[in-house]
């Protein structure tokens, strides 16, 4: 069966994950919409975005006789029932907040077309639950991207209690279309995939620090220094298979008991926020200390790092399973 074919995109909030979006499916050949409810921030996003494929084009992702070009494919709009109208996907990348993610859908589902699929970019709340105060529910769908959206592939598509078959295939295949790499959770669970890994990570991370096993420098130089660097090629379900489920099986059984198994943030965790150790937000304190120069490199490398990482796939030396790269 052909499915439908998606021509329009609108994209509702304007921070960082919502004007990275736009930027992709601008990238991609979409006219977009980018609204929020001031023009201040329209303006700011349209500003980054420019940098941003400036920033893509001298890393060679992308071109610059291609920059204005994808810029003028996108359109701003402050009003949000103009700017869904004519929409055949929308994406919302509101705050993190239910009630406000909640009354926005119930707003879009009135005034959209019956066929217009409606999306959320939340990284960890209930689909089902944003969901709830609208009438359409079969319509909406969770799309979780990752930051920066327009370097990191990774799409995860959330179907929830309602969802439509034809809208989580429309989707998949959208977000194919695009260049990225969606793959299908087929639970609405707090944290989807991704981000359920990356937490249980953090939090044995953290039970490390606390108990004086190892410090936080030590801990991140041995993450870095052996499996992580293994990730790109062999993941965990790779690995496991790979060493043998005989191993494994063994080696879970000696270990789980030793492992952090809390169901609440760290003490330890608790008591940095309140003496207002946050990391980069205030000033270099958290785990580590960092000066404003070692700040300003982080920020750098990664995204050199991770725009490398997109140029080498787009040049076609990924594995075989690999997608190709595109922003």
């Amino acid at each position: 069966m052909e499915l439908r074919e998606i021509r329009n995109i609108t994209i509702v909030g304007a921070g960082t994950m919502g004007s990275g979006c736009a930027q992709v499916f601008a990238g991609a050949g979409y006219p977009v919409v980018l609204q929020s409810r001031t023009q201040a921030t329209l303006d700011k996003a349209m500003a980054g975005i420019r940098s941003d494929l400036l920033f893509l084009a001298e890393r060679g992702v992308g071109r610059k006789e291609d920059i204005d070009p994808t810029i003028g494919r996108i359109t701003v709009a402050q009003d949000l029932e103009e700017a869904v109208s004519d929409a055949d996907f929308v994406l919302e990348n509101a705050a993190e907040n239910l009630e406000l993610k909640q009354d926005l859908f119930r707003r879009m589902d009135q005034v959209v077309r019956p066929e217009t699929i409606l999306a959320t970019n939340t990284s960890v709340m209930s689909i089902t639950e944003i969901a709830s105060k609208s009438e359409g529910r079969d319509r909406i769908i969770g799309t979780h991207w990752w930051n920066p959206p327009y370097l990191l592939p990774l799409v995860e598509v959330v179907r929830t209690e309602d969802s439509d078959q034809e809208v989580i295939d429309v989707t998949m295949a959208l977000m194919r279309k695009i260049g990225k790499r969606p793959v299908f959770v087929k639970k609405d669970v707090p944290g989807f995939v991704a981000n359920r890994l990356q937490h249980a990570l953090f939090r044995e991370a953290i039970s490390i620090v606390e108990h004086d096993i190892a410090d936080a420098a030590t801990v991140d130089e041995a993450i870095k220094a052996s499996w992580a660097m293994r990730l790109p090629v062999l993941a965990p379900m790779e690995g496991m298979d790979y060493g043998g489920l005989d191993l494994i099986f063994a080696i879970h059984g000696y270990i789980f008991k030793h492992l952090e198994d809390s169901h609440e943030p760290s003490p330890y965790l608790q008591e940095k926020v309140e003496r207002g150790e946050l990391g980069f937000k205030t000033g270099g304190v958290g785990f580590l200390t960092w000066t404003p120069e070692q700040m300003k490199d982080l920020r750098r490398n990664l995204l050199d790092y991770l725009a490398r990482a997109v140029a080498s796939s787009a040049d076609g030396s990924t594995g075989p399973n690999d997608a190709p790269a595109q922003v």
